[in-house]
């Protein structure tokens, strides 16, 4: 339990792909809920689907007519356009704490409901991986998420998150922490930190304990 939506990281070699967009959802249509758009404060319609553990919630508690600041999955659709996975609301004040935690709004209930305001706003990212492209010139970063199985039948593939910014090209194959904005429809590095060198040995051995931690 800890009083912010984007849990500390508690392994150095922690994939992760998680930020905060403030914005209206609307669904497709009343048929497909869990499918539709965010629409932010300039008017961006950003494709996006309702992860299942959320929907009892957004239904039972949250307005749609109004703004929200949600937690988020960031996935590039053919590695060029941003799609979101809702998986969370961050909004303490108008949550009550039993509601939260009977419904589980997301991965890192608060244990704080006082203020709504976050130290690093609207449209934070926080993405951690291995870096397998850049190109400094065109500022281009490409980052390989590695992520858990959601159950022990399927296995969970890799995704690749693209992301516009400058990293030098001798960090290829270096597993790196990134503090991404979103501006519009694209993620933007704001800024970076190397956390070492990944072996393929190092690789495989995280994807085995990926997949041991769910069996």
């Amino acid at each position: 339990m800890q009083n912010h939506p984007i849990p500390s990281v508690t392994d150095p070699l922690q994939y992760r792909a998680i930020g905060l967009v403030r914005g209206i959802y609307k669904p497709q249509d009343d048929d497909t809920f869990t499918r539709g758009a965010l629409i932010d404060s300039k008017g961006n319609e950003i494709d996006s689907v309702v992860l299942g553990r959320v929907i009892t919630l957004i239904r039972n508690y949250v307005s749609l007519e109004k703004p929200h600041l949600w937690v988020v999955y960031p996935r590039c659709r053919n590695n060029q356009n941003l799609h979101l996975q809702i998986t969370g609301i961050w909004e303490p004040s108008t949550l009550k704490k039993d509601i939260v935690e009977s419904e589980v709004f997301n991965e890192a209930s608060s244990s704080n409901f006082d203020s709504d305001d976050l130290l690093e706003g609207d449209d934070y990212f926080s993405i951690r991986g291995e870096l397998i492209f850049t190109k400094p010139e065109e500022k281009e970063v490409v980052i390989k998420i590695r992520q858990k199985p959601r159950n022990q039948q399927k296995k969970a593939l890799p995704f690749k998150v693209k992301l516009k910014g400058e990293v030098p090209i001798n960090y290829l194959k270096h597993f790196i922490s990134l503090d991404v904005r979103r501006v519009d429809y694209q993620l933007l590095v704001e800024d970076f930190q190397i956390i070492g060198p990944l072996s393929q040995q190092q690789i495989n051995s995280k994807s085995r304990k990926i997949l041991k931690s769910k069996n």
